[in-house]
């Protein structure tokens, strides 16, 4: 409980919290539902007499909302429980595709279009009843079709938009493909966690004795867009970092996109070094594998791949091979998005759980106090590798 001692939660909560995860988000909800409900129990809380703290203390914060389907596939949102000066959270996760629904008899798989819909059915639901409405939508939907290369829409920034219309007044996501797309809300409440505290305590979930040191490790980025995030953590760590990028053949055009000659290194030498490989989705793999290919030939020792989101749009059999191979030691990606169960039992694979740090950020904002310190939690990654980063007794 210390870290929550650390918060400043004396102040009278915005209105009554009320959490509604999606059906695609379920199962993280109520994680972080059962979090929420332990910590309110155990504060003892000097206000929670006065009556606006009334519901402070529940058995559960979520409000029963369902999106039910029309035989044509059309759909609409329901709330049976009042949400009348609540302040709502709502929780979805636009790439669970495990969902499904009948349209004319036939079976569809829900995509990110449909989970979008879904998220503004709920919100018209709610009618412009509740207090504040906040979105936790961890995988921003379109997010990468965040820029116009030609004559081309620019989804990300629309849908911002447009939950920004519906009455939304913040949004919170993690680790966004490009943070700059908050500029088409610019009056609106918008922040993207990075996970790297999550990812720290991760490597040494994977790695018993695991010493990270600037002689023996290293943090790479894959490509030129996500310098930023492998900066930051090896600034944190006190690491030196390289960056891999992909030169391009333009004279040709393969499933729409030019494909890769060759990815150039740029950093120091890596013989003999962990190696961090940091992205912020593992979509079909293909680029992360290539990475830890080229540091394998380099000579690299163990080589750990950390990614927010593990979509894994082509399957598991391509990372099933690398790490027979040894191309590869572990695989750390969160529970944002929907896991199968066949990746949760994969012995190369580390799952690093988001659900009580989303808790922290809900019970937080729920009094109006300040997230700085759980947006970039420099005292806790200190605090951790104080505790647990010791070199090998010799």
């Amino acid at each position: 409980m210390q870290q929550i001692d650390e918060r400043n939660l004396e102040t009278i909560p915005v209105g009554p919290l009320g959490i509604i995860p999606l059906a695609s988000c379920r199962q993280l909800g109520e994680k972080v539902n059962n979090y929420l409900v332990t910590w309110r129990k155990e504060r003892n809380h000097k206000h929670k007499a006065n009556v606006a703290f009334e519901g402070y203390q529940r058995d559960s914060y979520i409000i029963d909302a369902k999106v039910p389907r029309f035989g044509s596939g059309e759909a609409k949102g329901v709330i049976n429980d009042s949400v009348r000066g609540d302040d709502l959270y709502l929780l979805v996760d636009v790439c669970n595709y495990s969902l499904t629904y009948s349209l004319c008899g036939l079976t569809n798989h829900m995509s990110p279009d449909d989970h979008f819909q879904d998220l503004k059915r709920i919100i018209a639901a709610v009618g412009g009843k509740a207090r504040r409405i906040t979105v936790i939508m961890p995988y921003l939907y379109e997010s990468r079709q965040h820029k116009r290369n030609g004559r081309e829409s620019l989804d990300c920034a629309l849908a911002l938009k447009e939950l920004v219309r519906m009455g939304v007044d913040n949004i919170i996501t993690f680790d966004a493909h490009d943070p700059r797309v908050q500029n088409a809300i610019p009056l609106s409440g918008f922040d993207t966690v990075q996970p790297v505290y999550q990812f720290i305590k991760g490597l040494f979930k994977a790695e018993s004795g695991l010493y990270i040191d600037k002689t023996n490790m290293m943090v790479i980025s894959p490509d030129e867009g996500g310098m930023s995030r492998a900066i930051y953590m090896a600034n944190v760590l006190g690491l030196d970092m390289g960056m891999f990028y992909k030169r391009r053949d333009y004279a040709k055009i393969v499933n729409g996109r030019n494909p890769i000659v060759a990815h150039e290194f740029l950093g120091s030498n890596v013989e003999g070094k962990n190696m961090v490989i940091i992205d912020d989705m593992i979509s079909s793999g293909d680029s992360v594998l290539e990475v830890a290919m080229e540091l394998k030939k380099r000579k690299a020792a163990k080589i750990f791949i950390c990614a927010t989101f593990g979509l894994f749009t082509n399957g598991l059999d391509k990372f099933d091979k690398a790490y027979q191979e040894g191309l590869f030691d572990y695989v750390l990606t969160t529970n944002l998005v929907y896991q199968t169960p066949e990746l949760l039992q994969k012995p190369y694979y580390i799952n690093c759980d988001l659900s009580k740090y989303i808790a922290y950020l809900i019970d937080t904002l729920n009094h109006d106090a300040s997230i700085s310190s759980l947006l970039t939690p420099i005292d806790r990654i200190n605090r951790f590798l104080a505790k647990n980063n010791k070199p090998k007794a010799e």
